[in-house]
């Protein structure tokens, strides 16, 4: 995984971001969608927010941090988001790393690791792809407690209403 932090390294600031995207997660959940949310911060202002709106949009592609970049994008009227970092609560996926390379954020941190479709060392790492002309900083696990546990309750209660 690319560039993976300890928890030491999470800083007040990271916390209270992370904490914002766990809170965007609860309103998808509560959407029924799976509970995701996302932040895109410049500075020390969120510039962006997104939260899992697959179902209710109909559109694959509504992840929470492809949603949250899009906001970022046009509140500040640029599609290149240099020195962003985006905050989600679960490993972005092959998609939404991609959107970020385009978007050249300059850092990603994300919660828990996907082990199923996680494309920043889950799966793939997408960012050792050769060719690429642009590369983020990414740390992981902050808060990763927090958000697997939701992630799992919420697949948890889907696999016993069905």
């Amino acid at each position: 995984m690319s560039d993976q932090a300890s928890h030491s390294a999470f800083s007040d600031d990271d916390h209270r971001w992370m904490a914002e995207a766990l809170a965007l997660a609860d309103a998808a959940e509560a959407d029924g969608e799976v509970p995701v949310g996302a932040v895109v911060v410049r500075g020390d202002e969120i510039v962006g927010r997104g939260r899992n709106a697959p179902l209710a949009s109909h559109d694959p592609s509504a992840h929470a941090e492809l949603l949250a970049v899009r906001d970022a994008a046009a509140r500040l009227g640029n599609y290149r988001l240099t020195g962003c970092r985006v905050y989600v609560t679960l490993e972005p996926c092959l998609m939404c790393v991609g959107a970020m390379v385009h978007a050249r954020v300059a850092e990603v941190v994300f919660a828990a690791p996907d082990p199923k479709s996680g494309a920043l060392g889950g799966v793939t790492d997408a960012l050792a792809l050769p060719g690429l002309n642009h590369r983020f900083a990414v740390r992981s696990g902050l808060m990763a407690d927090v958000a697997g546990e939701r992630l799992r309750l919420f697949f948890r209660n889907k696999r016993r209403a069905t």
